[in-house]
C-alpha cells in the first residue's frame, strides 16, 4: 500500500542496523542495510574508505524505495504483503518474494510483478499470502551455506516480519 512505505523503511531499519563489514557476508561493508557496491552504484562513483560508516537514513532511504519497495510493486501490494515483500526483497533480491507471490496466485514466475500478478493477488486472502511468503522465506534461508553463521539472526528477522505482515494485513499497525 502507498502509506506503508515509512513504516515499512522504519521496520527494516530496525532489522538491518547499523555499519557492519562481517567477513563472512557476501555483501562485504554494508551500512543501514545498503552494501557498498549498492551505494557506489546509486551514487555513480566509487565512494571513499570511511564514507559508508557516515551514512544517514536520509541518504539510503531513495535506494530502498526504487531498488526494492517500487520493484516488488510495494504502493499496488496489499497491507503486510507489501512489507513482507519488501523485507525479503531486501534481504534476498526482489525477485525472490515476487516469484514466491507468483507461485501462489499461480501467475507466471518471472519475478516481476506486473498487472496479471497484481489481478491474481487481488483474487487471494494477503494473509495466506504473507503466511506463504514466511514459510518460503525460511526454506531457503535454511538451504544457504553460510545459515550456521546467520541462520538464527535471519529466522528471528522472519518470524519478526511475518508478525507485523500479519498485524499489517488485519489493520493492526
Amino acid at each position: 500500500m502507498k502509506k506503508n512505505f515509512d513504516k515499512s523503511l522504519e521496520m527494516l531499519l530496525h532489522h538491518e542496523g547499523g555499519y557492519v563489514n562481517h567477513p563472512k557476508d557476501p555483501g562485504g561493508e554494508t551500512n543501514l542495510g545498503v552494501t557498498r557496491a549498492v551505494y557506489e552504484q546509486y551514487v555513480g562513483r566509487q565512494v571513499m574508505d570511511g564514507e559508508m560508516k557516515s551514512l544517514t537514513v536520509d541518504d539510503v532511504a531513495p535506494i530502498y524505495k526504487k531498488n526494492y519497495w517500487d520493484r516488488v510493486r510495494g504502493d499496488d501490494l496489499p497491507g503486510g504483503l507489501d512489507w513482507a515483500a519488501f523485507d525479503w526483497g531486501v534481504n534476498s533480491g526482489t525477485g525472490r518474494p515476487a516469484k514466491v507471490i507468483q507461485r501462489f496466485v499461480s501467475a507466471k514466475q518471472d519475478g516481476a510483478i506486473g498487472p496479471q500478478t497484481l489481478r491474481l493477488i487481488a483474487e487471494n486472502d494477503p494473509g495466506d499470502m504473507i503466511q506463504y511468503l514466511y514459510e518460503q522465506r525460511q526454506k531457503f534461508y535454511e538451504r544457504l551455506k553460510t545459515f550456521e553463521t546467520f541462520g538464527r539472526g535471519w529466522t528471528r528477522r522472519n518470524q519478526e516480519t511475518l508478525k507485523a505482515a500479519l498485524e499489517m494485513a488485519h489493520g493492526a499497525v
